[in-house]
């Protein structure tokens, strides 16, 4: 199975680490976020990866040739630009060649849910897009409907809100950065080359079911800033 790591990030949360070292390559226990991230996509059955890399590109590059996984790994590599995350899937998009669904992930997640629950979820349903939520407290915020189908997007600070379909609105949740994707998407994708998956998805959910897979059991912790760098500790100690 196929799998895309979103790497290329700033990293401006974790500053001033990131300003010598890609968040990628920060380590929690003597590990990468990256090695952490490979590793539990290698054991899910994901053996064929794409990395995309920009701030520090280099020294990714490097790590990955000093260190084997048991997967094939090929680099995206934005050097040049950063994509955001849409932009860097559609970078990357001839990698995904074969018409199966695909995983996409964020490097500076650490959890421990089980990837092929979520991907055999995904083929059981007509969904375009399947993603991963939780009931967490969030600056932004993924509306959904009661079969639990994204209809629009809320920020929770400013209360602008996007509406994409105009069912009742029964659940709010916040995106967990891990999400299955059928390689129809691809052909959906904006002409720009920058933008995010979020905007991708508000874009083509009013026309392409995107479903939510609630997942309020498993360990889950966004380590892109300091403070959830130092929670991780505990929780790698369980994966």
């Amino acid at each position: 199975m196929k799998a895309m790591i979103l790497a290329a990030g700033l990293g401006t949360r974790l500053k001033p680490l990131t300003d010598s070292i890609p968040k990628a390559l920060i380590k929690i226990k003597g590990k990468t976020l990256l090695e952490i991230a490979l590793n539990n996509l290698i054991k899910s059955g994901f053996n064929n990866i794409i990395i995309n890399v920009h701030h520090h590109s280099g020294q990714i590059i490097q790590f990955l040739n000093k260190n084997k996984f048991n997967a094939d790994i090929t680099i995206s590599d934005e050097t040049d630009k950063l994509l955001d995350t849409g932009g860097g899937l559609k970078k990357a998009k001839l990698f995904f060649d074969d018409n199966s669904p695909f995983l996409v992930y964020n490097v500076d997640i650490i959890s421990n849910l089980d990837l092929k629950k979520l991907y055999t979820f995904h083929t059981e349903t007509l969904a375009i897009a399947t993603l991963v939520v939780r009931k967490r407290e969030s600056g932004r915020y993924l509306l959904f409907n009661s079969k639990n189908i994204l209809c629009g997007w809320r920020n929770a600070k400013s209360g602008e809100t996007k509406l994409i379909r105009s069912d009742k609105l029964q659940y709010e949740f916040a995106f967990s950065g891990i999400q299955v994707l059928d390689p129809e998407i691809l052909s959906l994708m904006p002409d720009d080359n920058v933008f995010s998956l979020i905007d991708l998805y508000l874009n083509v959910g009013s026309k392409h079911n995107i479903s939510a897979f609630i997942d309020d059991e498993s360990y889950w912790l966004d380590v892109g800033n300091p403070e959830n760098l130092k929670a991780a500790e505990s929780i790698i100690k369980n994966l």
